[in-house]
């Protein structure tokens, strides 16, 4: 049996379904997966193998079984054999689960020896591949080979009668890790006292970094404006959205406004982070989401977080364990250092994590739909079906921002999980252990390295000195491949690509594109009209800047010099700029996004990635659609003009209309325009289908509005769902495209 088949409860299923059907022999790990012999009636070995599929374990997916027909040999009873380490691995590692409701009740069980025990865990629950250092899965090959089990520990192992049988991090207070808390002012405790202090702590105003199960938290109450005013200042996170962390669905259903599916998300075992809008008078501090209509909110991922937040018994911001724009910590020594200065205390334990994950992230969006922003824990490293199977192992490094890293391989890739932005040199070496883990985990060197086109990129860097051959990929070609591979499909679409930036294949800065595509070519059809970049990267930190461009582009030099006072002072050098033709352009439409919000007065300074579309669209969401202005884009030969929507936009605002309804009127000129442009490039073309892609689509008013037309033109509409929208997927993209390219 191949596929995710090991620490997933595989063995002992087989172990039990076969001694209920009388067979003999026996069932191991090896290093391509779990094999069996076995032997007995015809009927029996028919059921045997029918189950397999049929009724595996709840975290088992049985990809492949092959069956072999072998001689019978003397043998009775069937055994669960030792693993054998020999060979090339080829095997799939289950993602971390949540604990499971039988490991809670234990917990919850004074009477219960693991009562009261944060690392607890089952055969169908508890961490998986962020321990794992090798394998076969065993554990040996897992961070939890230090402790070795007592006797009642070793005895539910070994028992397939329990539910803990080859449970590979079983554990009780006995044998297992142990909680501690280290305080700011020096002293160490350990146990239940580690936990109740850092819950006094909590309490009190105090912040505290967690460690969970793939890496450190920053916790402080979350009802408690002065705590999270506090952390914010200490992380040098001024205005990024804080996600919450609650005991239960209740209490979730508190906070939130939850439909079906976003309900069904929050309980699962994934534990994800779930945005949704926020219910009026939820009692959370207004700091938590500063200007933004929703919240995340997330529910235990650990015991330790379970038994932390019934000490506390109020919500707590659970946010990501860094320095700004740095990778979640997960090494103990390294989060003391860095985290230690930043917080009250510590609450660690001593099973080490081997690889960092970071929170999973999902969006309830209308019509009962999640869509994925940040895939990683409790996704990765679930393997995605590739359209066109890889011939030669296939190393994808991804872009710069939201890197992440994906290794296909025959008929399926591996994506890694988020890393961060490589403009961080700790994201930078987040991503060189990726690869090493990536490629560790198959046993197999890849054939090619596929990579973005930017030169300046530094995971384009890394492949141009990594000796392989390389194949370099448009950044938007990429981005339609992923969506394409997430729906199965090869075939030419029209896909509109929107993000911040990519670089073209005329060397010039893209980002507002339509593109004629499938997974072995791609062709540039139509774009957003170029603008100026006045000081490159300065203008992406400063929108005033793009703002300054665009007036000065679509409305001249006498309408931007009016408007650029109440910016910056620094406005007639930088309107210079713009006019002058040697600022870089581009057609990024994350920079009109930013140019907008500034026009409106919404933003003109940002302190995270995408702050200014994000607070555009949530103004947008609380606008009367009743009431939204109706502008226009100039839609002429293949490109998108913006010009006469944004003089409207001005006059507008002179008049005193709304901000909410004014975001409300761009986005839906913006989606008009697009379905119109979509639907001309479409027939031109002759296709019918559209692919919406690039991270301007983790917008839920513009990719809902954008979608409802193209349906209404006839045209089928593909969006993400399992993959971000974003630089996230991008390495999904760029190896289906090396596989489809090699193999044809």
């Amino acid at each position: 049996m191949r596929g995710t088949v090991q620490g997933v409860g595989f063995r002992p299923f087989v172990y039990r379904t076969a001694c209920e059907l009388g067979l003999s022999g026996w069932v191991g790990n090896d290093s391509r997966g779990v094999l069996l012999e076995a032997q007995g009636t015809p009927s029996a070995l028919s059921a045997l193998v029918r189950l397999l599929t049929s009724r595996p374990p709840p975290l088992a997916v049985v990809e492949q079984v092959e069956v072999l027909a072998v001689p019978v040999q003397a043998a009775t009873g069937f055994v669960i054999a030792v693993t054998d380490v020999g060979g090339v691995p080829d095997v799939r590692v289950s993602a971390d689960v949540a604990p499971c409701e039988a490991c809670l009740a234990e917990v919850g069980d004074p009477a219960d020896r693991r009562a009261g025990y944060p690392f607890v865990n089952c055969t169908d629950c508890g961490p998986r591949y962020t321990i794992v250092r090798a394998v076969p899965y065993d554990r040996p090959g897992t961070t939890m080979a230090p402790f070795t089990m007592c006797p009642p520990c070793q005895a539910e192992y070994d028992d397939p009668a329990d539910r803990r049988f080859h449970a590979q991090p079983n554990a009780c207070p006995d044998c297992g890790p142990t909680a501690t808390w280290t305080a700011a002012g020096g002293g160490q405790l350990v146990g239940a006292s580690a936990l109740a202090a850092a819950a006094d702590s909590l309490r009190s105003g105090g912040i505290v970094a967690v460690k969970g199960v793939g890496g450190y938290h920053l916790a402080c109450d979350a009802r408690d404006a002065t705590a999270v005013e506090e952390l914010r200042r200490r992380k040098q996170r001024p205005d990024q959205p804080l996600a919450v962390m609650v005991s239960d669905l209740a209490a979730a259903d508190e906070l939130c406004e939850l439909d079906q599916e976003a309900r069904a998300a929050v309980v699962s075992s994934r534990r994800p982070i779930v945005l949704a809008a926020v219910r009026p008078g939820a009692d959370l501090a207004a700091e938590i989401a500063p200007r933004l209509t929703e919240v995340g909110v997330m529910l235990p991922s650990s015991p330790l977080h379970v038994l932390l937040l019934d000490a506390v018994a109020r919500p707590l911001v659970m946010t990501s364990g860094n320095r700004s724009g740095e990778p979640v910590l997960h090494r103990d020594e390294q989060a003391h250092q860095v985290l230690g200065p930043l917080t009250d205390g510590v609450l660690a334990h001593d099973r080490a994590i081997h690889v960092r994950v970071d929170d999973s992230v999902l969006r309830s969006r209308t019509g009962g739909r999640l869509q994925m922003l940040r895939r990683a824990r409790g996704w990765v490293p679930q393997p995605i079906r590739l359209p066109v199977p890889a011939t030669s192992p296939v190393l994808a490094v991804g872009a710069q921002l939201k890197s992440t890293v994906a290794l296909a391989r025959g008929g399926t890739v591996v994506l890694s999980q988020h890393l961060g932005d490589l403009d961080a040199w700790p994201a930078y070496q987040a991503f060189a252990e990726a690869v090493e883990h990536l490629v560790g985990l198959t046993g197999v060197p890849p054939a090619v390295v596929a990579h973005d086109l930017h030169p300046d990129y530094r995971s384009t860097g890394w492949a141009s000195q990594c000796g392989l051959p390389l194949l370099g990929v448009q950044h938007h070609h990429a981005h339609v491949a992923a969506c394409l591979v997430e729906h199965g499909m090869h075939s030419p679409v029209l896909g509109i690509a929107f993000d911040g930036a990519g670089w073209g294949t005329d060397g010039t800065s893209w980002g507002g594109e339509f593109l004629v595509a499938d997974l072995s070519r791609s062709t540039r059809v139509g774009h957003l009209a170029p603008v100026a970049l006045p000081g490159g990267d300065a203008a992406v930190r400063e929108p005033w800047r793009v703002a300054l461009a665009w007036l000065h582009r679509s409305l001249g030099a006498e309408v931007a010099a009016e408007h650029g006072p109440r910016w910056d002072a620094r406005w007639p050098a930088v309107l210079a700029l713009a006019a002058s033709g040697r600022a870089p352009e581009t057609t990024s439409m994350g920079r009109l996004f930013d140019a907008v919000a500034a026009l409106l007065g919404v933003v003109s300074h940002v302190t995270y990635e995408g702050q200014a579309a994000i607070e555009l669209e949530a103004l947008a969401r609380t606008a009367d659609p009743r009431k939204t202005p109706a502008y226009a884009f100039a839609v002429t030969a293949g490109r998108l003009d913006p010009g006469p929507a944004l003089a409207e936009l001005l006059e507008d605002r002179a008049r005193g209309v709304p901000v909410a309804q004014l975001s409300a009127g761009f986005h839906r000129a913006l989606a008009e325009a697009s379905a119109e442009l979509a639907a001309q490039a479409a027939s031109q073309h002759h296709l019918d289908t559209v692919a919406l892609t690039g991270g301007v689509f983790a917008n839920v008013v513009l990719g809902d509005q954008l979608a409802e037309r193209l349906r209404g033109r006839g045209l089928r509409v593909l969006q993400h769902v399992q993959l971000p929208p974003g630089d996230g997927s991008i390495s999904v993209g760029q190896a289906a495209i090396a596989a489809a390219c090699t193999s044809a």
